[in-house]
């Protein structure tokens, strides 16, 4: 359920949204076809494994599954948060399943991935906000597949740097956390969330010598220059990395859209952040945040680009 501050921002937005049947045609999401597709999916029922490809219902797990690859959602389908534009369920979550990261593994290895993106939803429950579970999923992949890569998509563990530190016994390859929207707006996009905070977590792994990644969600009220703010603090933090794709309400129980944005300014906050000195910058509609994951993997030293 939306909170109050969310309900206000959509009364204060109620106008400004673009009916869904409206969406422009580069909105519309390809059938999910093909034996790669297949695979994948067959995989991660028979492994009882969640996804955030079809949880949050990402506009790209055709395109992403049918090249097999997928971003895995650990310790379970249940967030102890709200965040206004997540489709993921709010709730009180089910106890830690401790051989998830084992079936993870074997699932890796039995689609001999190149490079795989673990996330998982918010644990505000666990001690460690589920910083022991990424660390241990990380482990068992390596001793699986060693030759994959791995990026993780962590939340911001309340900012614990005993959590940080846990990730570090086995640190990834990239480390992201998104942002997800400017810092104005986040009593109603992420009111349990911080935007110093979030900044803080990205810089203290950088600091570790790790390649750094955050993302971000446009036409949900925020102003281009807020945008261009956003990425300026981003880079002094030394992130390498961004990503940046349009909102698309998931439901009538989130937030609305705000706007559609255009190619043109998609290019623009590409461009700009360029500029900036991010070492890539992906800014497209339907971008989300392991949206071609595998490119970034490029980025790892000692990275082969050759197939396995």
């Amino acid at each position: 359920m939306i909170n109050k501050f969310q309900q206000k921002y959509n009364e204060e937005n109620k106008e400004k949204t673009l009916d869904p049947i409206r969406k422009p045609d580069m909105y519309k999401i390809k059938i999910p076809l093909g034996k790669n597709f297949a695979d994948v999916h067959k995989e991660m029922r028979n492994q009882g494994l969640h996804t955030v490809c079809e949880e949050a219902r990402c506009p790209n797990k055709s395109e992403c599954w049918s090249s097999r690859t997928a971003t895995f959602l650990i310790m379970g389908d249940i967030c102890t948060r709200s965040c206004g534009f997540c489709n993921i369920k709010t709730g009180k979550p089910r106890t830690i399943d401790y051989d998830e990261p084992k079936r993870v593994a074997e699932v890796v290895k039995n689609l001999n991935l190149k490079h795989v993106v673990i996330t998982s939803v918010d644990r505000d429950d666990l001690p460690d906000g589920g910083a022991s579970i990424f660390s241990e999923t990380i482990k068992l992949i390596r001793q699986n597949l060693p030759s994959c890569t791995v990026e993780i998509l962590i939340p911001d563990f309340k900012g614990l740097e005993s959590a940080f530190e846990i990730i570090m016994e086995n640190p990834p390859d990239i480390l992201n956390h998104n942002l997800e929207t400017i810092s104005r707006l986040y009593p109603y996009v992420r009111p349990q969330a911080k935007y110093e905070r979030s900044l803080m977590l990205l810089d203290w792994f950088k600091k570790q010598n790790l390649i750094t990644k955050s993302g971000i969600m446009v036409g949900i009220g925020e102003e281009k220059e807020e945008v261009f703010e956003l990425m300026q603090d981003l880079r002094e933090i030394n992130c390498d990395i961004m990503t940046i794709g349009q909102y698309l309400q998931p439901s009538i129980n989130h937030l609305r859209v705000h706007r559609y944005v255009s190619i043109d300014e998609f290019k623009e906050y590409e461009t700009y952040g360029k500029n900036l000195g991010f070492k890539d910058v992906f800014s497209g509609p339907f971008v989300r945040s392991s949206y071609h994951a595998e490119k970034h993997a490029e980025l790892v030293p000692g990275h082969s680009s050759g197939k396995n």
